[in-house]
């Protein structure tokens, strides 16, 4: 599955004014990186993956349309998936890609 361009594109509108965001194909999505973190992406298998502080992972996972991300059969804390029907609603999708951005930003700007 390609990622949903509609989807990239509001991420790409609710990212544009951040300092130092970058896009790059990856995981088979669209992600948007701050200073070489990436924040959100459009994934390949629909809906978002996000990247949080992995002391929030069991909190964000009661939230509406989110799991953890997993990769190779194993759970990785501080990276999420959110279903599209979680984030269809702009509000929803603003809440989620400033969760992301927020993290990425509070990480030192990779070299």
């Amino acid at each position: 599955m390609a990622y949903d361009q509609d989807l990239a594109d509001r991420i790409r509108a609710e990212v544009a004014g951040e300092r130092g965001v970058t896009e790059m194909k990856m995981f088979g999505g669209l992600a948007f990186l701050i200073g070489g973190h990436m924040a959100v992406a459009a994934s390949g298998q629909g809906g978002l993956m996000l990247r949080c502080d992995p002391d929030d992972t069991d909190e964000l996972l009661g939230e509406p349309g989110a799991q953890e991300f997993e990769m190779r059969g194993k759970g990785m804390r501080g990276w999420l998936r959110v279903e599209a029907g979680a984030v269809a609603d702009d509000e929803a999708l603003r809440t989620w890609v400033a969760r992301g951005t927020e993290y990425a930003r509070s990480l030192p700007p990779k070299g």
